[in-house]
């Protein structure tokens, strides 16, 4: 048994690829620039050079053609991984996710499963520009059929990609781009990974709880050591999955704080926050407190690099949210 390795999340993105490469022949890897280039982000970085341009394939820049291609793979037996290069980059193959991917197997009655991963990068926070940084999962979410999930560590992002691609349903796999190489930590390859699709408590606290995902966990957490300066305790959850929905813990939390915050960097209308907050309101309102909360993006196109600061959720607007939950 080896000893836990410290990691960015990029390298165990790319670690988890790997293992999944080598347990199974049928896993392929395309995308444009995944190959020789090793991807924008160096995800796919040395698995070209490892499997051979059979199995980690540069496409051309078509996206719609990336995950058609990819759909025909599936229903032959393979398990291809699709890179899609930035989240804006997404609605070429739009057509394709939400026509056919999602819905081969529910069309089939089960005869033919959609074993594929799309992996996209997603949200701000790296200085770029619109179809760079934005937030497109409650698209997917709404999208049934699609499996949607979204990992914020390196531990997380090891386990739950080399799940994604076992599962036989296919897997939106969301990845927080500004998180690639500033989030670093220890990653076991011989633990048994948590379920897939349920989320976790990442923070213990008594007064309100703070659900996030992706790239806001970091932003909770940080939120959640100020606010502990201050006497005031925070739990924060890691949703994990969005598609499907795990809050048994977030129900669990919210019956001993009263109080719910949900951060995203997606636009606040309509958003996954929209769907926890209907969901609580339903199932815990005897308990709560104060309305729930949403701390997203504003309802603007992502704007310019130099203004996103404003734009994205930080540790201000967390605490903001959260003291006006303690105004009721």
């Amino acid at each position: 048994m080896s000893a836990p390795v410290t990691m960015s999340l990029a390298k165990a993105l790319n670690a988890g690829l790997r293992r999944a490469m080598e347990n199974d022949p049928k896993v392929l890897v395309m995308g444009e620039d995944v190959g020789t280039l090793g991807g924008v982000f160096r995800i796919t970085d040395g698995l070209q050079k490892d499997f051979g341009e059979d199995r980690v394939i540069d496409t051309p820049l078509a996206e719609s053609g990336i995950v058609g291609t990819a759909v025909g793979l599936a229903m032959r037996g393979y398990r291809p991984v699709v890179e899609i290069q930035f989240d804006g980059f997404v609605y070429p193959a739009y057509d394709q996710i939400v026509c056919q991917v999602a819905k081969m197997h529910f069309r089939s009655g089960g005869r033919t499963p959609m074993p594929m991963v799309i992996r996209i990068p997603f949200g701000g926070g790296i200085g770029a520009v619109e179809h760079h940084s934005e937030s497109p999962e409650a698209q997917f979410v709404h999208t049934p059929g699609l499996k949607v999930v979204a990992c914020s560590n390196p531990a997380d992002a090891y386990a739950m990609l080399q799940q994604a691609i076992a599962s036989d349903d296919p897997v939106i796999f969301l990845e927080p781009k500004r998180l690639y190489h500033s989030a670093k930590g220890e990653v076991d390859v011989d633990a048994a990974p948590a379920p897939l699709w349920q989320s976790r408590v990442v923070r213990a606290g008594t007064d309100a709880t703070l659900v996030a995902y992706g790239p806001t966990v970091s932003t909770c957490l940080d939120a959640a050591a100020v606010a502990a300066e201050e006497g005031r305790s925070l739990e924060v959850i890691d949703l994990r999955t969005l598609s499907p929905l795990d809050l048994v813990p977030v129900e669990e939390s919210v019956r001993r704080t009263g109080r719910l915050v949900v951060v995203h960097e997606a636009h606040v209308t309509l958003g996954v926050g929209a769907e926890v907050a209907a969901r609580i309101t339903e199932a815990c309102f005897h308990s709560l407190e104060a309305p729930v909360l949403r701390v997203g993006g504003y309802d603007t196109p992502y704007p310019p690099a130099r203004i996103e600061e404003h734009f994205l959720p930080d540790l201000d607007r967390v605490l903001d949210a959260v003291d006006r939950t303690f105004d009721y």
